[in-house]
């Protein structure tokens, strides 16, 4: 038998709080290269472009299952210079990943301005959003 587990919007909203909350006050750093298979994988090569602090809260609760960012302050001054391909999100201990995913202009899990990056230029996020899956 297929798998067909769904969500109610409460449900949904619950997961997507339980999740936000544990980043409250956490970081988003920002990489080059190739995203790692999952969260849990250690960072290799990738490049550290930026680092950025989350607001605590980090996100406004879910409404249908989506929660969207509060402010994120830029990092005023990126690290390195690359194209930006992926973030990590970690809590508030900077040590603890949490969750990993795309960074574009559009089309992306994470919304940047530009993913060209400069070594002391200003990083500002465009958009950010975090979305539970309904359906199995």
């Amino acid at each position: 038998m297929p798998l067909n587990e769904k969500l109610t919007n409460l449900g949904a909203n619950t997961q997507i709080d339980a999740l936000s909350a544990l980043i409250d006050g956490g970081f988003m750093d920002i990489y080059d290269g190739i995203q790692p298979s999952d969260a849990d994988t250690p960072i290799g090569s990738q490049v550290l472009l930026a680092s950025l602090g989350l607001s605590n809260p980090a996100f406004v609760p879910g409404v249908g299952g989506v929660a969207l960012a509060n402010a994120i302050a830029p990092d005023a001054s990126a690290d390195a210079t690359g194209t930006a391909t992926w973030y990590r999100i970690y809590r508030g201990d900077h040590i603890t990943p949490v969750m990993d995913g795309s960074v574009g202009t559009v089309d992306a899990n994470l919304i940047l301005t530009s993913v060209s990056v400069q070594a002391g230029a200003s990083v500002s996020v465009e958009s950010w959003s975090l979305t539970a899956r309904k359906t199995g």
